[in-house]
């Protein structure tokens, strides 16, 4: 981007220093966006074989999975036995060096191993302690396990989700993983700008069912209208009292070959751009389609219509005549389209890194642009391969001490 600052002196996040102690997906999400900023973001793994993510998704014995490389790059690791004695002092001198501490392990196990918030802000009073956690340590259901899945059917993610008297369909994005694990950093950030002033860290708490709630505002504000106090159905790609609004299947006719158009009931310009745009002009003077609520009564119409002629182009081309004509309208771009996509990589959404076991990979980055700094990629760490830096750098640790602790299984 023209103007961006490509130095990693001036990130946004820089000298801040994280303790990550998160696993699989809710919690690393969290602390990849931490890193993609510039802070320093040290993941602590059991000595063996390192957090669950990196091999239990693993094509290869060799290598870590994909699944871990693309939740965890810019990050450092290094290793720890949590369940000795001199692991866990080693990790009380880190957190009285470090700014913020990461958790989601299962509930209660943190604290089970010596390191509740209390103890904590004992050892560290300016400490930012995050936990991601499946339901609220304050609820009914406090010690329930949780993944995404769980979250998003428990916060009604599923529910809005699927065809009209069907079951409910569980949304393909991790949204109760990746999106609990956002509002997770949008609380540290805040807090550490609290930091500022106080000079005083805290306690930031987010339950992956409670983000989902939040998630669902639209679906729940239009519940709350409902006078006779019935559940309102499942849509399916429908927009709620909107024609047009869905999915048109495109040529060829391949399982991906659809697009999503939709029309404004807040912009009449819009309906009117699309009969022109599909030569349909005569549907702008049909008596039945003179507003929104009318249109939705003869959406059948209006969807044959649409369909007739995207069936004739393939969805980009349906893309960039429907939105180039000023019609909210976008392409269903499948995992491997996106992967190759030739804007994403121009923009730096999508990049190539060098992985040192599995060569050249392309892994997502940050969606965040900001005009003054640019912090650049680096691979996921190997499994500990770091101990020697941070520790040396952040207690002072020599090369023999750290090999000593390595073969007293402290690391």
């Amino acid at each position: 981007m023209d103007g961006i600052n490509t130095s990693s002196a001036g990130a946004a996040l820089d000298g801040i220093k994280v303790l990550d102690f998160t696993q699989f997906e809710a919690g690393p999400s969290c602390t990849q966006a931490l890193a993609w900023m510039g802070a320093e973001v040290v993941k602590v793994e059991e000595p063996k074989r390192g957090e669950p993510g990196r091999w239990g998704f693993s094509n290869r014995k060799d290598a870590d999975a994909h699944y871990f490389i693309f939740y965890n790059t810019n990050k450092k690791s290094i290793t720890c036995n949590l369940k000795s004695p001199d692991g866990k002092a080693l990790i009380e001198k880190m957190i009285k060096e470090v700014d913020v501490v990461v958790e989601n392990m299962a509930p209660g196990t943190f604290a089970r191993l010596g390191f509740d918030y209390a103890r904590l802000n004992e050892l560290n009073p300016r400490i930012i302690f995050a936990q991601v956690k499946g339901f609220s340590p304050d609820g009914p259901h406090a010690n329930y396990l949780a993944f995404d899945m769980i979250a998003q059917a428990a916060g009604g993610t599923f529910a809005i989700n699927g065809l009209p008297d069907q079951p409910p369909i569980r949304p393909g994005a991790t949204m109760g993983d990746t999106g609990t694990g956002m509002m997770a950093a949008m609380g540290i950030l805040a807090a550490l700008f609290q930091r500022v002033t106080t000079g005083k860290g805290q306690h930031v708490q987010v339950a992956m069912r409670d983000a989902m709630v939040n998630y669902s505002r639209t679906a729940m504000s239009r519940q709350a209208s409902v006078e006779d106090g019935s559940v309102l159905p499942r849509i399916g790609n429908e927009v709620f009292g909107t024609a047009p609004g869905g999915l048109y299947p495109c040529k060829p006719g391949g399982i991906d070959d659809w697009a999503y158009i939709f029309a404004s009931r807040g912009n009449e310009e819009h309906w009117k751009r699309l009969c022109r745009a599909i030569g349909r002009e005569d549907l702008m003077d049909d008596p039945r389609m003179q507003d929104g609520s009318a249109r939705y009564k003869f959406k059948d119409i209006i969807n044959e219509a649409i369909s007739v002629w995207t069936r004739q182009h393939t969805k980009n081309e349906v893309m960039e005549t429907i939105a180039g004509a000023g019609v909210p309208c976008g392409a269903v771009f499948n995992m491997k389209e996106q992967l190759e996509d030739e804007d994403l990589h121009a923009r730096g959404i999508m990049i190539k890194i060098d992985h040192p076991v599995r060569g050249e990979i392309t892994v997502p980055t940050s969606p965040i642009r900001m005009s003054a700094t640019k912090v650049p990629v680096t691979p996921s760490p190997i499994h500990g391969e770091n101990n020697e830096e941070i520790y040396g750098k952040w207690l002072g640790l020599s090369t023999e001490e750290v090999k000593k602790m390595r073969a007293e299984n402290v690391i």
